[in-house]
């Protein structure tokens, strides 16, 4: 037999259905990341298996409910694309539906090998770091109940791991490292076809089934909640026993405010009902020449969201973008080009995907990442020098830097461009890709002086579209701590709202007591005279801590002389730039880092000993190496800046909320 024919038989057996004598595979496919039934190799995967029964599930992480900070808008986001799924499979079969079942993956599926005789577990890769180390277990689960494991990634463009080892090993850190790998890697896979019907399910046989409820404490979500969380108080099926998505209700959490509505045939019908539409619009779409400033509708396609959810296939987005660019080449018609155009957003997001991938935990917080620049920022985070790890809570080196972090996140800066959009974030859980560019710089290097990985936090509660990646990647970006160093280009917090929306109906919309402040004072309501604020209805004062006084509403004075606050910044980054320390340098990891600035910069830098990762001292620092550094001697202490006698009072080492990025109690992590 030639070679070419015994390789067509061997494709031939590899591929083929399963004999009359043999089993039928008896597959699970579980939904996580790619809750669509478009464009899903996966999907596809679980279908070619040809299957006696397939059974669609959704297991009820813990981790997400207690241990990942989640606002009530992503929470009702992401329920809207449960329920959008499970009735699109119904349609096509009636008899199934999407089934979530109320416990963790580690502890329900070795019951369901078990109980529903499975052959098969079939789902989409993921490559964030802690479903990296979940799905480390599930396949060891798996292994021991002799259930096949078939794994495909369907959620980028590229699989990141294969970007980063055609990148030599390291991760991505622009858009041409993405590009000169992915050639490497090969073609953008095609799209695949997206199902007409779907095998019957089998019989449940969960009564027997004991359900393990996970623990509930620490539960950082319980911020948002107003009543106890009951999503696994009531068995396996729900409290109806019909395994439907939770509510926001058994959640404990109020009504959302985002006006956005999740699900594949939400996306699918804009899609192409506007946004495919209109070829102008997509064939010349330009980021940078998007309004942050336009609601109602957007500037932009508000695509990211969905493709968090995989309700929106990052495959079929750029597949039929670039159908609709080579029509445009072919009639010679204007076209944009990555970087700025729609597919160059789809490669940025590939770029984060890689990073991550790359470097696992350590890519979400600057101790102990090696690629991230190290400025020894105001209230940086806390560490595990066991771990190398952060570890979710920040030290308070100044307590004017904690008064002004909790004014920028509640939108009480006193600059209106950056309170509209705080406002905004808060309340619909989305902003323009300028909108978080403008916040993010005045928070760290054009402003503040603050952590971006305080930056991060707060997105990663509020936005629906939030996307572990993009959100660390992107404030590393605009902190100029890694993928752009151009620290001197500050936004203004005046000029560039000016320039997008020059009449203030942003502001006006997002900010309300300034709804009738003339335009001329709009961004600069602190010059208006006081006869014009009176006309205005409002006062300009205070700090933010009050709504009114006297009947009158208040809206607060600037928490920062935004000119001098920049010359402070640039000169803060100019001296971490020629120290060139990342944050897995020795002096990073064993606090010496002070040695090499000035004690009158910007940041805690005063004395000659740190704290790793760019603590103020090691008293705030866990794990091994904090007894040798337990004796040091008392160094000089920078005198604070007088805070606003009306805001709170700080105390030192602040406990933050556990991040997605790094905490959870069910597995131990490992930096990477």
């Amino acid at each position: 037999m030639s070679l070419p024919a015994m390789r067509t038989e061997w494709l031939s057996i590899l591929v083929a259905k399963p004999s009359p004598t043999m089993p039928s595979p008896r597959v699970i496919y579980w939904f996580r990341t790619d809750l669509r039934l478009h464009d899903s190799p996966a999907l596809k995967a679980a279908l070619d298996l040809s299957p006696e029964v397939l059974f669609p599930i959704w297991c009820w992480d813990s981790h997400y409910v207690y241990r990942a900070r989640c606002g009530v808008n992503r929470w009702q986001f992401l329920l809207d694309c449960m329920n959008n799924v499970s009735a699109s499979i119904t349609q096509l079969n009636k008899k199934s539906q999407l089934y979530v079942l109320r416990e963790p993956a580690v502890t329900i599926l070795p019951k369901l090998f078990k109980a529903w005789r499975i052959t098969h577990l079939v789902y989409e890769k993921d490559t964030d770091a802690y479903a990296r180390e979940r799905d480390v277990e599930v396949r060891r689960l798996a292994k021991e109940a002799g259930v096949e494991v078939v794994e495909r990634m369907g959620r980028t463009l590229w699989d990141p791991d294969e970007l980063v080892k055609a990148n030599g090993g390291k991760p991505t850190m622009s858009i041409t490292q993405v590009q000169h790998a992915g050639a490497k890697v090969g073609e953008i896979q095609a799209v695949v076809e997206t199902p007409s019907s779907l095998p019957d399910p089998g019989e449940l046989h969960l009564k027997k089934l004991e359900q393990q409820r996970p623990e509930v404490e620490p539960d950082i979500n319980s911020q948002y909640r107003e009543r106890d969380e009951r999503s696994y108080a009531q068995g396996l099926a729900g409290p109806k026993n019909d395994f439907a998505p939770p509510t926001l209700e058994e959640l404990g959490m109020p009504a959302s405010t985002t006006p956005i509505k999740g699900g594949e045939t939400v996306i699918w019908k804009r899609l192409h009902e506007e946004i495919f539409a209109d070829e102008d619009y997509t064939g010349t779409f330009a980021k940078p020449n998007t309004s942050p400033a336009a609601f109602d509708p957007q500037s932009t396609c508000l695509t990211s969201p969905y493709l968090h959810f995989g309700a929106l296939s990052v495959r079929y987005m750029y597949h039929k973008t670039e159908e609709i660019v080579a029509r445009r080449k072919k009639a010679k018609k204007a076209v944009s080009e990555p970087p700025t155009s729609l597919t160059g957003q789809l490669l940025f997001r590939d770029m984060y995907f890689a990073a991550q991938a790359a470097l696992g935990y350590a890519f979400g917080q600057t101790y102990n990442n090696p690629s991230c620049r190290f400025i020894p920022w105001h209230l940086p985070s806390k560490v595990s020098t066991s771990s190398k790890l952060i570890t979710g809570s920040y030290e308070i080196d100044s307590e004017e830097a904690e008064v002004q972090f909790r004014r920028w996140r509640n939108g009480t800066t006193g600059f209106p461009w950056i309170d509209a959009i705080m406002r905004q974030l808060k309340q619909e859980g989305w902003i323009h890709h300028l909108a978080r560019h403008a916040v993010a710089c005045f928070l760290t290097r054009g402003g503040a002086y603050i952590s971006w990985e305080r930056g991060a936090e707060v997105f990663e509660e509020w936005l629906v579209d939030h996307e572990a990646a993009c959100n660390i990647g992107n404030w590393q970006w605009l902190s100029c701590s890694a993928f752009y160093a151009q620290f001197y280009r500050c936004y203004s917090p005046v000029a560039f709202g000016k320039k997008w929306d020059p009449e203030g109906v942003y502001v006006r919309r997002y900010v309300p007591e300034l709804k009738d402040m003339p335009k001329k004072y709009i961004y600069e309501p602190w010059k208006a005279p006081l006869v014009d604020q009176k006309k205005a209805g409002v006062r300009v004062d205070g700090d933010g801590s009050e709504d009114e006084k006297d009947g009158v509403k208040l809206y607060p004075k600037p928490m920062l002389d935004f000119n001098k606050q920049r010359e402070v910044c640039i000169e803060g980054l100019k001296a971490a730039y020629k120290v060139k320390l990342y944050g897995n340098s020795p002096q990073v990891l064993d606090g010496t880092w002070k040695e090499l600035f000035d004690d009158a910069g910007e940041g805690p830098t005063e004395g000659k000993m740190g704290g790793p990762g760019g603590l103020d001292t090691w008293d705030d620092a866990e794990g091994d190496g904090h007894e040798n550094h337990e004796d040091e001697e008392e160094r000089p202490v920078k005198k604070e800046k007088k805070a606003a006698l009306s805001s709170p009072k700080a105390t030192r080492g602040h406990k933050r909320e556990r991040s997605q990025g790094t905490l959870d109690g069910a597995f131990k992590k490992k930096a990477k």
